[in-house]
């Protein structure tokens, strides 16, 4: 994912976040795990820009795809026919795990930048598994870090306002980012207001009023020549505001 030179707004200067210690860790699990996986499973490797599409709803399955680098959505539609943005995934993160049970892929993979896809057949990384417990163990902890991320998100959708909604989107986002190694203070959103209010189940409209009432408190700047460059220039503010929301304190 590429980062955009630092955000310029008026009287505002952000200070660069220092990662903790356990997100470098955590990149450098995913970075191991990604050197296991092409050594044991020489995956094809495909190179997507945005807009690709790694495999429709309601294709058979029979691979899965692991994500080297770049951004990717999935999208479902939902029972009227819209479509439904339900999960992002960065570099590390696995596509297909839902289309195990069912033997078809539960919804569409759509490339968002340019990054790199490895894909490998299902029955082949079993015989890997069989033969080597580590691998087992990647594709478990992709599992369940998977189960966690899909729970945390349906607890916000289902208890903060809209507006701690946003600035817990703002945080997953760097926290995604902090795990993968790359800096947070600046962060460039891949997502149109639109796609991120279908993700939080919050219109357009509330999206943008949201991002605007953080920029007044200068909790968030926007880059001046393109609004979805954000600095973020205290990470604890950002977290007390949506305790503060929990507590039925918010922004005015």
């Amino acid at each position: 994912m590429q980062l955009q030179p630092a955000c310029t707004a008026s009287n505002f200067t952000a200070a660069p976040r220092q990662a903790a210690p356990e997100a470098g860790a955590c990149g450098q699990r995913i970075a191991d795990a990604l050197k296991l996986i092409a050594t044991l499973l020489e995956p094809q490797r495909r190179v997507v820009h945005a807009g690709d599409v790694i495999y429709r709803a309601g294709e058979p399955f029979s691979r899965l795809h692991i994500l080297n680098s770049g951004l990717f959505k999935l999208l479902s539609l939902s029972a009227d026919g819209r479509e439904q943005v339900v999960g992002l995934r960065l570099r590390g993160d696995w596509l297909g795990f839902s289309a195990i049970a069912g033997g078809v892929y539960a919804c569409d993979a759509i490339a968002m930048d340019t990054g790199e896809v490895w894909t490998v057949p299902y029955d082949a990384l079993l015989r890997a598994c069989s033969r080597h417990p580590e691998l087992t163990a990647i594709v478990h902890e992709a599992m369940s870090h998977e189960i966690v991320r899909d729970r945390d998100s349906l607890i916000a959708l289902c208890t903060l306002p809209a507006d701690a909604r946003v600035v817990a989107f703002l945080q997953f986002w760097a926290d995604s980012l902090a795990r993968r190694g790359l800096r947070t203070d600046q962060i460039s959103l891949r997502l149109t207001r639109a796609e991120i209010g279908n993700y939080l189940g919050l219109t357009l409209e509330t999206v943008s009023r949201v991002l605007s009432k953080l920029a007044r408190a200068r909790l968030i700047a926007f880059n001046e020549k393109n609004r979805r460059d954000i600095c973020i220039p205290d990470f604890h503010a950002l977290g007390a505001f949506v305790q503060r929301r929990e507590a039925g304190v918010g922004l005015h």
